[in-house]
Parts: structure tokens; C-alpha cells; sequence
């Protein structure tokens, strides 16, 4: 009997749909029909998630010869953790209190640089090195302040981390209870994110309001208030953000289903590489040319890219996934 066969009977086997075991693999249900169809083989990645999966051995699959089932011991399977009523409880009252922490991190990150420009546009009453160091001072203080805000944060999530990474189990009455919470919070969510973007859109009016006269310091001003703005609207971003993912982590649901576990890591490696990047470049340029009322415009442009670099990384995960 041949793997693609042995695939076929031990899914009917459970009772699972060819979709369902796609979900339990965290493959795509055209890779599962490929399997079963003996159009492609699972890497060995997949055919030792298959063994534990099924409780049948390698040699199993992979050999033709061996038609009878070779179970696996128990003490050779992967327990999978289970969530109870108190944890789950415990676990969403912790991401409030984190939402709250880390939209503030947020906020100090993008805000970090206004007291920079400020300083910088009262070079008039301030000497100029003094006011481009304790700038300087400030940004990092403010940035520090964050950083240990997330690392805080990360530290106090370690009880819950199996709950990003590995299969767990929800044990009777949570997910009815996680439904319950979610449900009561959706109009919070909604509303919270209609604000963020609304301030997020709106954010550059002032700015172009500075425009209007050729005051710098005026300009300067303005292009704070700009910043302000977009980082009131990254932090209630990040608000509701936090707790509404914290749901569909336990549900299992969204971006957190089992099959988009893989492509939501990979998605944000490629976002935080991103977004330091730009960083990186924004500051560099702009302490290079001292030109910050003209080197703001590359928050819009790598807003625009981001967009279309998400769009490949969803279609080059996509590929593989069918691939596989």
C-alpha cells in the first residue's frame, strides 16, 4: 500500500474531511487532495507531523511493504496542553491589561521624535548643539522607556506562550465564554478602529495647514501636531488590536486558525524587518540633510509599499503552501 493510500485511509479513518486534516497539518486542503492523490509527497516535516498526528509510525508510511498499522507508543506522542476556563479567563484579563501597556509603548515610539524637531526649530533661543544633544537625550529616553515597556510585557506572557506556538486544546465552556467576551466587545472594537483610522487619514492636515505660511518653526510645529496625531492613532490600533487577537488566539479563528499559525509568523518577521527599516532610513536622512519638513513623505510612501510587499508575501506563502 502505497503513503498516498495509507493517508486516505487512516483520515477516514478519524472521521475527518480532507479539509479538516488540512487545518490539523496547517497545509492548504489542494495540498492534502496532492497527498492523497499521489501527485506530491509531504516533506519529512509532514510526514513525522502525519505520524504523531495519526499515532502510526514512519516506517509505516513511508514503507510500501508494511501494510498493518504500526501504532506508536503513547509515551511517544506530543501532548498537546488544555486550556481551562480559569486559564482562558486569566489569559484575556492579562491582554487587556497588556493592550493598554503596549499601545502606550506604541505611542512613545512614534512620539519619541517630536521633542527632537521642537528642540531642533528653537535653535534661535537655544544653541544648536544643545538642542540637537538634549534632543537626542529625550528620543532615546522616550524610546527606552518603550522597549522596556515590550520587553515587560513579553516577560509576564511566558505562561502563555504555548498558546502561540503550540497546539492546545480548549476545555468545555471556553470557547462559549470567549464567544460571550468577544461578543460584548465588538462595538468597542469597531469604533475604536474607525477612530484610529480616521486620526491615522486625518493626521497630515495639519501639516499642510503649516505649509501654508513660511514660518519654519511654525511648520515644524505643525508637523509635530502630525506626528501626534498618527501616534494616537498606531496606539488605539494597537488597543484594540491586542485584545481582539488575545479572542481569536483561543478560538482559533482569523489570522489564528492552525493552517495560518506558519504565514502569520512569517508575515510578521517581514513587518517588524520592515518597519525597522524604514525607521532606519527615516532617521538617517533626515539627521543627514536637516530637512525634516520634507523627509516626513516617507511615512506615506512605505505606508503605500508596506501594503504591496504584505500582497507578495501573502501570494509567495500562498505558492508554497500549495506546493507542499
Amino acid at each position: 500500500m502505497i503513503l498516498a493510500d495509507k493517508i486516505t485511509n487512516l483520515r477516514k479513518k478519524n472521521g475527518w474531511s480532507q479539509e479538516e486534516l488540512a487545518e490539523k497539518m496547517g497545509v492548504s486542503r489542494q495540498a492534502v487532495s496532492k497527498w492523497e492523490g499521489a501527485q506530491t509527497v509531504p516533506d519529512l516535516e509532514k510526514i513525522l507531523a502525519l505520524s504523531r498526528l495519526f499515532g502510526v509510525t514512519t516506517d509505516y508510511l513511508l514503507k510500501d511493504e508494511i501494510e498493518d498499522e504500526e501504532s506508536t507508543d503513547e509515551t511517544d506522542r506530543v501532548p498537546v496542553k488544555r486550556v481551562s476556563l480559569a486559564l482562558a479567563n486569566e489569559f484575556l484579563d492579562w491582554r487587556e491589561q497588556a493592550a493598554k501597556r503596549i499601545a502606550g509603548a506604541t505611542f512613545l515610539c512614534v512620539a519619541a521624535v517630536i521633542p527632537l524637531l521642537l528642540l531642533a526649530a528653537a535653535t534661535e533661543t537655544l544653541p544648536e548643539n544643545l538642542a540637537a544633544g538634549a534632543g537626542l537625550v529625550i528620543l532615546l529616553v522616550l524610546v527606552a522607556a518603550a522597549v522596556a515597556v515590550f520587553v515587560s510585557c513579553g516577560f509576564k506572557n511566558a505562561p502563555f506562550e504555548f498558546i502561540d506556538k503550540e497546539p492546545f486544546e480548549t476545555e468545555y465552556g471556553v470557547d462559549g465564554m470567549v464567544k460571550e467576551r468577544q461578543k460584548a466587545y465588538r462595538p468597542a472594537y469597531a469604533k475604536t478602529n474607525i477612530l484610529a483610522t480616521c486620526l491615522c487619514v486625518l493626521s497630515p492636515v495639519p501639516l499642510f495647514a503649516g505649509l501654508v505660511t513660511e514660518k519654519e518653526t511654525f511648520i515644524v510645529v505643525m508637523l509635530a501636531v502630525t506626528i501626534l496625531l498618527a501616534g494616537v492613532g498606531a496606539s488605539l490600533f494597537t488597543l484594540a488590536g491586542v485584545r481582539w487577537a488575545s479572542m481569536q488566539k483561543l478560538l482559533k479563528e482569523g489570522d489564528y486558525a492552525r493552517r495560518d499559525r506558519r504565514k502569520n509568523r512569517i508575515k510578521e518577521t517581514v513587518s517588524t524587518v520592515y518597519w525597522l527599516t524604514a525607521a532606519a532610513v527615516y532617521l538617517g536622512w533626515s539627521f543627514w540633510t536637516r530637512d525634516w519638513e520634507t523627509t516626513w513623505v516617507l511615512w506615506p510612501v512605505a505606508g503605500i509599499l508596506f501594503a504591496v510587499v504584505m500582497c507578495l508575501c501573502n501570494l509567495l506563502i500562498k505558492e508554497k503552501q500549495d506546493k507542499t
